[in-house]
């Protein structure tokens, strides 16, 4: 990867950590309603995997889903917009935390309902399917998905009609406050893919190169043999599962451990030990990510809030 591409890395992972953190003040504040799922410790997850796809890849997720959106290319100002409900979101502010989406972008969405989204990526893929092409549709889920029907009937179709589908379990160890030891007989994810005969494997989520050699390789599987594949992702988040998570079911020393293996702190070792970037450079970067959030709440914050008559609109497609 090119000196640029990995300094782009990089602005991508310290922008999604710097709007988090905006994003839970602005919580804090009563300025962001209903539910919010922060990505804080699990940047190098969608950075890395998204780097590696094409642009007409598509791409869906589940809730947590702020990351993804910034690293499809949808901008710091859409998404803060969207958190706060304004007309400037990319959804109009109809959408909010759960359910970024932009289709230009190939971004086909945050869902809100667990697992309710792994049908969809199959149904898009058979689209492409149809269409005669072979991109690749990347489908993005938390291991508590993986013990639900709707993971199971869609593993099973994308096998059987040898649909392009990668699947994407970001394993972040917690099912909202269940650990994967207590709420599913297979811990090893991955495994799950056996069941169907497919292929799978795992990688290191906290490393944010790993993810993308990894992704790579499992991109280019699907998109030659026309097979699915299963990515498990290992990964932590660092905050609670939501905004409302008291937190009660974790030791501090347990989420200690695992800040210390940041994948941002990992990632600014590593380009400093290659040489790929000085300590200025960096913090050059970070300087600029901070003045990009800044602006984009200053953005939100002064958009208006949607129209009264806008509970009618966008209710059917055109």
């Amino acid at each position: 990867m090119k000196k640029e591409q990995q300094l782009d890395l990089y602005y991508q992972m310290v922008l999604i950590r710097r709007l988090e953190e905006r994003g839970a003040e602005l919580y804090q504040q009563g300025k962001i309603g209903g539910f919010m799922h922060l990505y804080i410790g699990q940047e190098a997850v969608s950075t890395g995997l998204i780097a590696a796809r094409e642009a007409r890849d598509r791409v869906i997720t589940a809730y947590r889903d702020h990351g993804v959106a910034l690293n499809c290319g949808v901008s710091a100002n859409e998404v803060i917009a969207e958190l706060l409900g304004k007309t400037t979101g990319m959804s109009k502010g109809k959408g909010g935390s759960m359910h970024m989406a932009d289709t230009s972008k190939n971004l086909w969405g945050g869902h809100a309902i667990v697992g309710g989204h792994l049908p969809i990526a199959a149904g898009l893929a058979i689209g492409d399917q149809y269409a005669g092409n072979d991109n690749v549709t990347i489908c993005m889920f938390g291991e508590g998905a993986t013990n639900i029907g709707y993971f199971h009937e869609a593993l099973n179709i994308a096998k059987t009609w040898n649909l392009r589908v990668l699947w994407v379990c970001e394993n972040n160890q917690y099912g909202m406050g269940t650990t994967v030891e207590r709420a599913s007989a297979v811990t090893d994810i991955r495994q799950k893919a056996e069941g169907y005969g497919m292929k799978n494997g795992q990688v290191d989520g906290m490393d944010v190169m790993k993810v993308y050699d990894a992704a790579q390789d499992a991109l280019e599987f699907v998109r030659k043999n026309s097979q699915p594949f299963l990515l498990e992702i290992d990964t932590y988040r660092f905050r609670g599962h939501s905004m409302g998570d008291p937190e009660r079911y974790r030791k501090q020393e347990e989420v200690k451990k695992w800040q210390e293996n940041d994948p941002i702190g990992i990632f600014n070792k590593q380009l400093l030990e290659k040489k790929v970037a000085t300590k200025k450079v960096l913090d050059e970067i970070e300087a600029r990510v901070e003045e990009e959030i800044a602006k984009a709440v200053e953005f939100a914050e002064a958009s208006p809030e949607p129209a009264m008559e806008e509970l009618y609109t966008d209710i059917y497609a055109d």
